[in-house]
């Protein structure tokens, strides 16, 4: 729930628990609408000034904060403790682990592509 999908989601469905569809409407769009403009507002801004170190600066401390961020999800899920239950699941991610070693500049659509392959072999091969 850190990152803006899920929140989006999540307040759209009270929403829509309070108010229908004009409710998850405007719950969605008052979570996302913000994120999105202080996306796309400074952008050309980002392009033209970018180079200046208080801009690299503040770039940096983004990504370092974007960092603890990940890593942090990383921690309170557990390091896998609870998503690693069956064979199933650790087979996946033991192959798809070694897949991203092996691959390190794989796009995310491959990602998924070799994730969903690997689940379906690993399923057919762990129920025979």
């Amino acid at each position: 729930m850190i990152t803006p999908g899920p929140v989006v989601i999540t307040t759209g469905f009270i929403g829509y628990l309070v108010e229908g569809t004009s409710g998850a409407s405007v719950a969605a769009l008052a979570t996302f609408l913000p994120c999105y403009l202080l996306t796309i507002l400074p952008a050309p801004y980002f392009k033209k000034y970018g180079k200046l170190p208080a801009i690299k600066a503040f770039e940096d401390g983004v990504t370092a904060a974007a960092i603890g961020a990940i890593a942090g999800a990383v921690v309170v899920l557990g390091l896998g403790t609870r998503s690693l239950t069956d064979a199933f699941t650790i087979a996946l991610a033991t192959v798809m682990g070694l897949v991203l070693w092996k691959y390190q500049k794989l796009p995310e659509p491959y990602v998924i592509l070799v994730a969903a392959l690997v689940g379906l072999l690993a399923r057919e091969i762990i129920t025979v």
